[in-house]
């Protein structure tokens, strides 16, 4: 499984706008299209963090071909009024909002 975490900013009491976003969002086929197996999000003092667990790692090829989808053009222009880049300067894609894993652990089988 292939993990990633989108750190960026959140307007206050957006949460439950977001949520039921993305909730419309993940009823429709386009999890499947991109290969998310979970998509958790958090808040704290005004940061967002979007945490998406993958089949695999495959080099982002399916989020790429997602990103055409009008459904993912839609939901990216819907969380707009709630969401904004971390550092707006600096943003271009999602992948500029990425954080980078540094340590990882898991229980033995």
């Amino acid at each position: 499984m292939h993990s990633t975490l989108i750190v960026a900013r959140m307007h206050p009491g957006s949460g439950e706008d977001v949520a039921r976003l993305f909730g419309d969002f993940d009823r429709t086929e386009m999890p499947h299209l991109m290969g998310t197996r979970r998509r958790q999000l958090f808040h704290y003092r005004g940061l967002y963090f979007h945490l998406q667990d993958f089949d695999a790692d495959n080099g982002g090829t399916r989020i790429e071909q997602a990103r055409n989808d009008e459904r993912f053009i839609r939901i990216s222009e819907d969380l707009k009024p709630h969401i904004e880049a971390y550092d707006p300067a600096t943003w271009r894609s999602p992948a500029d909002a990425m954080a980078t894993r540094f340590y990882d652990w898991e229980a033995g089988a």
